[in-house]
């Protein structure tokens, strides 16, 4: 069974159980997911299953899109609703407060990480030093928030819908709007919208997987090879060309564009290799996948 199955993740579950329950009513060991929810989160977690999880590797820059709740008033030790109150209470404040202060957290900015978070620190994840009674200072990285959009507001509950780069913490977001705004924030709600290419469209809770395996008809929710990674190219390989990708070596394909990069397929539709281009026609295999026994080919 290989594919990629994009599931609605309900508050609640870590992604690590996202992942179990998937494992249980796919009946398949290798599965893995593209990138952690918090438990509290819920919305788009794209797992991959069977061979395809090889692939998780061209996935991890894909853009991500949240709507999301801010309260504003007070903070919290985690940076969200699950967390201990921290500081005292504030007034939420207007509008006009907000949307000015908004645009100084877009584009290219520095965020720390909350404290718990699955970030590493010398080995560690931060939450495990956080829960066991160490201060934990995550250092500030680099991301990008690529759009920042006010849908609502009704105080103290401010809702905004983020775009933004692999490692943005909306947590963070919620709790530097707030100190920005000489004030206690936390994030209260967060559902993820997109990840890439994969939206709320194509998802499936795991109620509605559940009842499909009972069915036997689970496998039916599996995007196949051909839906994912668009932005490579996709190009069937000559029998004699497939042969030589098969072995490693180079092999000149029907030149299509400019790619650096493509997805390769057999005449019958199988993923048989992710391409680069060497020069002109010629690609190289960086991904090969050897045909299954019993298999198409």
């Amino acid at each position: 069974m290989n594919g990629a199955l994009i599931v609605d993740k309900p508050a609640g579950l870590t992604s690590h159980d996202a992942v179990a329950a998937a494992r249980r009513l796919l009946r398949e060991r290798s599965i893995g997911h593209l990138g952690t929810l918090d438990p509290a989160a819920t919305g788009v977690l794209p797992l991959l299953v069977g061979r395809l999880t090889r692939l998780a590797r061209f996935f991890q820059l894909r853009e991500k899109e949240y709507e999301g709740v801010v309260r504003f008033g007070w903070a919290t030790a985690t940076y969200d609703a699950e967390g201990k109150a921290v500081g005292e209470p504030r007034p939420a404040p207007a509008r006009a407060a907000i949307e000015a202060v908004l645009p100084e957290f877009q584009g290219v900015i520095r965020q720390k990480p909350p404290g718990f978070s699955a970030k590493k620190i010398n080995g560690q994840r931060a939450y495990q030093l956080a829960r066991a009674g160490v201060i934990v200072e995550p250092e500030a990285v680099e991301v990008e928030i690529t759009a920042l959009e006010v849908l609502d507001y009704t105080a103290p509950d401010l809702q905004i819908r983020v775009r933004c780069s692999t490692g943005t913490y909306v947590r963070s977001l919620a709790h530097d709007l707030g100190r920005r705004l000489g004030m206690g924030a936390h994030l209260s709600r967060l559902r993820r919208t997109r990840v890439g290419e994969f939206t709320l469209a194509d998802a499936v809770t795991l109620e509605q997987l559940e009842a499909d395996a009972r069915q036997g008809l689970a496998a039916g929710r599996l995007l196949p090879a051909r839906q994912l990674l668009p932005e490579m190219p996709a190009i069937v390989a000559p029998s004699e060309a497939a042969a030589r990708l098969l072995q490693g070596r180079t092999a000149n394909l029907p030149e299509f564009s400019p790619a650096r990069r493509i997805r390769i397929f057999t005449a019958a539709g199988e993923l048989l290799a992710i391409g680069t281009r060497v020069a002109g026609s010629l690609f190289q295999p960086e991904l090969v996948f050897p045909p299954e026994p019993g298999g198409p080919v």
